[in-house]
């Protein structure tokens, strides 16, 4: 087992996302799950019923403007490599309900199936060549409007993950389970904000960054999510997208995400 394992399995943490422990004695760690899970308050509800429908809305004339698009990379796929275009995969979704995903393949076909599930590495070695193209494009995740318009996921929330991997981080990472309280997203504020990694300390990262949506869900900061996807989809610097949409910095997200757990733990 890693060090950063034993360490959180070791420990009743309620909240150490970047190695600046908030220690609470005596709390479990199932504890430390339920005091960071947010609560979302009556007018974040409203707004979430609003914003389903607009979503969809969106959902639908973003699947027929890059149709024709998803359509010719899914012939190119079969064309360049064997096994089928598109790759389903299960994840998990809001409330712990399991989905299955949908994206333009970009890995050889069952490339998991000596090495079971793992995480995709820098330079991946399963990645086609084409693959490599439509991960950098982001042309691969535009099969998801799919899941968007199914009422599977948001255009933007956490980022859901398998099955596998969600039943490890909640033993190892209290509040971990709190993403669940939304539905996943296409994009979200840790996918603009935090780039690419392996490692304990990148999910921490990533869930500090959902949480702080989570208990800011409301127009301004989807509006600017919205944005900062387009600009690093174009290819900007993180750093600049931060400051063109006037996203939160990584200081400002650690401070109020542990600030809204102490609250939680001293009431």
């Amino acid at each position: 087992m890693r060090p950063e394992m034993r360490q959180a399995a070791a420990g009743p943490r309620a909240w150490e996302p970047f190695g600046d422990v908030v220690s609470f004695p005596g709390r479990t760690a199932a504890e430390g799950r339920r005091y960071c899970v947010p609560v979302l308050t009556r007018r974040q509800r409203r707004y979430a019923v609003v914003r389903r429908g607009v979503e969809l809305a969106a959902a639908l004339a973003l699947a027929v403007v890059f149709l024709p698009w998803v359509l010719l990379a899914a012939a190119l796929v079969k064309l360049t490599s064997r096994g089928p275009a598109f790759y389903l995969q299960r994840r998990v979704g809001r409330g712990g309900a399991v989905f299955t995903i949908y994206k333009l393949r970009t890995m050889r076909h069952n490339c998991e199936s000596l090495t079971g599930p793992r995480w995709a590495l820098p330079a991946d070695p399963r990645v086609t060549p084409l693959g490599r193209l439509l991960r950098r494009t982001h042309l691969d995740e535009l099969p998801q409007l799919w899941n968007v318009l199914r009422g599977d996921m948001s255009l933007i929330g956490p980022r859901p993950e398998r099955p596998e991997f969600v039943a490890r981080f909640e033993q190892l990472i209290p509040g971990y389970g709190s993403r669940l309280l939304v539905r996943p997203g296409v994009t979200g504020l840790a996918q603009v904000q935090v780039g690419p990694g392996l490692g304990f300390g990148v999910v921490w990262q990533k869930l500090a960054y959902d949480l702080y949506a989570i208990h800011r869900l409301g127009p301004r900061l989807d509006l600017r999510i919205a944005a900062g996807t387009v600009l690093h989809v174009l290819g900007l610097p993180m750093g600049l997208v931060r400051v063109l949409c006037g996203l939160p910095t990584r200081a400002a997200v650690e401070a109020a995400v542990q600030e809204e757990a102490r609250a939680k733990w001293a009431a």
